[in-house]
């Protein structure tokens, strides 16, 4: 059986963790963070993992060997 193929903008923007959750950054830092308060920064920098069940169960079909 062949080798199945990673979605490589996925992997780039998502990473499984050891437990099987979904774990990701949120999005909003990069630029234009003049206008944002310290609080808003603050919580942008950490990680977050996915809450919607069926949505992790689509990324981890996209990301077979994650």
């Amino acid at each position: 059986m062949p080798k199945l193929k990673t979605r490589k903008g996925v992997a780039k923007r998502f990473k499984i963790t050891k437990k099987g959750k979904v774990k990701y950054h949120p999005c909003g830092k990069k630029h234009l963070a003049s206008n944002k308060d310290r609080k808003q920064k603050r919580k942008l920098k950490k990680q977050d993992t996915l809450a919607n069940k069926k949505n992790a169960q689509y990324l981890k079909r996209l990301l077979p060997y994650g």
